[in-house]
């Protein structure tokens, strides 16, 4: 497994005195130098001095509800980093509004490292281009801290539906068209998009149904309420594993290390078809870069834990680790790539509120 570590280094910038110092007497230069020393010691934020920040737990919003991939995530790595820290990491579970609850009240809160957030490219990629209006700015409010890891979708359907193949699936959906229906964690995420783009690509008019959250849709189609379902690889193993459903295909551009049998949608009739989530740890902006350094580093190391490592690749997810920087240019690069994606099936929205 490859997987990438850096980390970030701030320069310390020392402001230059008004004062000449050379026009003053020696001893007054050394009482007023002493002064600004134990001022700038007095003045400076808590995390200045290294040991003071964390002081208190520090909570994780999740947008989502338990029981999916974001929530396994979160809560994997949230009891690993929390020893380093010193401070229990508690997730706090915010669903609705198609994420945009919990990403709200994690842009809006206070800027000082008590709060992080768990993103992915629904909440940052996809809902800026589906809502002509939200409460939040995706690049604007956040601090990137780390791109974690990701992950493709598997094609799921219930065992009761008479279809083994994509092939199969398609030709069933054409001659049944408005009848079957997919569900979604929501309203523009991209387990949502994921099966727009199928329909656009097999041109095929598969209904979507959103829920709140990846948990309820799967308990829905392992009851056989829908008939079938694009979901992460984390939370879709083991109903796959059970024989509770039947996955037809992932939807990366190569084939799961874990699921090495199963074809790609790709390959199995619609060629050019990719689409998948990644994960990410951010804070609401202006959170000072002596806080996003440290949880930075905190965050890869725990990545590069092999019982983590072993534990993600085994539910199929890729780690990366990403610096800032790169988790910023993510964000970035699939709000343009989404955002075709969208237009194409017109499905903007002007508001959820």
């Amino acid at each position: 497994m490859t997987f990438t570590i850096s980390t970030v280094r701030h320069s310390r910038v020392r402001p230059e005195s008004s004062v000449n110092s050379d026009s003053l007497p020696t001893y007054t230069t050394t009482i007023l130098g002493a002064a600004i020393a134990l001022l700038a010691f007095t003045c400076a934020p808590p995390f200045a001095h290294g040991q003071s920040y964390p002081s208190k737990p520090i909570r994780f919003i999740v947008p989502f509800p338990p029981g999916g991939g974001n929530d396994l995530l979160a809560r994997e790595l949230a009891q690993y980093v929390a020893e380093p820290l010193g401070q229990p990491v508690i997730v706090d579970n915010r669903p609705g509004a198609s994420t945009i609850i919990g990403t709200e009240l994690a842009a809006k809160a206070p800027p000082d490292g008590y709060t992080i957030f768990m993103g992915n490219n629904s909440t940052l990629a996809i809902n800026p281009n589906l809502y002509k209006k939200l409460p939040y700015d995706a690049v604007k409010d956040f601090a990137p801290v780390s791109l974690l890891a990701s992950a493709p979708f598997v094609l799921l359907v219930h065992p009761s539906l008479p279809a083994r193949s994509v092939k199969e699936l398609i030709a069933l959906a054409r001659a049944r068209p408005g009848q079957l229906n997919f569900g979604s964690a929501g309203t523009g995420i991209t387990t949502h998009l994921a099966g727009e783009m199928f329909n656009l690509m097999a041109r095929v008019n598969i209904v979507h149904i959103p829920y709140k959250g990846a948990g309820p849709a799967m308990t829905d189609l392992i009851a056989g309420h829908i008939q079938l379902a694009f979901n992460n690889v984390l939370s879709a193993l083991p109903h796959v594993r059970s024989n509770r459903l039947r996955a037809l295909a992932v939807t990366s551009a190569a084939r799961s290390a874990v699921l090495p049998n199963l074809p790609t949608v790709a390959e199995s009739g619609l060629a050019g078809y990719e689409a998948g989530a990644w994960y990410a740890v951010l804070v609401p902006a202006r959170t000072p870069p002596q806080i996003v350094t440290r949880l930075h580093m905190e965050f890869v190391k725990v990545l590069q834990q092999p019982k983590v490592q072993d534990r993600l690749s085994a539910d199929g997810a890729s780690i990366v680790g990403s610096t800032p920087e790169v988790l910023g240019k993510t964000i970035e690069a699939d709000i343009a790539r989404w955002g075709r994606v969208i237009k194409q099936a017109g499905l903007a929205l002007e508001s959820v509120r």
